[in-house]
């Protein structure tokens, strides 16, 4: 099973949005995955993360500093299944 983390302090709006996002794309693909979202400050920096929003798939940052489209998501998503 996939572990996708959707990273972010939490504070804004952009962050609730991508992880509502990446999971709505991961249900509707059917993935086998834990969709989970850290707002942690330290998991974030050990990923060397500069700038949130982030996606994090089996520990591998995919994407940060913004908030895909619904298609980026599914590309991101299954080029990393």
């Amino acid at each position: 099973m996939k572990e996708i983390k959707v990273l972010g302090t939490g504070c804004c709006s952009k962050c609730q949005n991508l992880y509502n996002a990446v999971k709505q794309k991961a249900d509707e693909l059917k993935l086998e995955a834990d969709v989970i979202k850290s707002t942690d400050i330290n998991e974030i920096m050990k990923y060397g993360i500069m700038s949130t929003p982030a996606i994090v798939i089996d520990g591998k940052v995919v994407a940060y500093g913004n908030v895909p489209s619904a298609e980026e998501i599914e590309k991101i998503l299954k080029k990393n299944k």
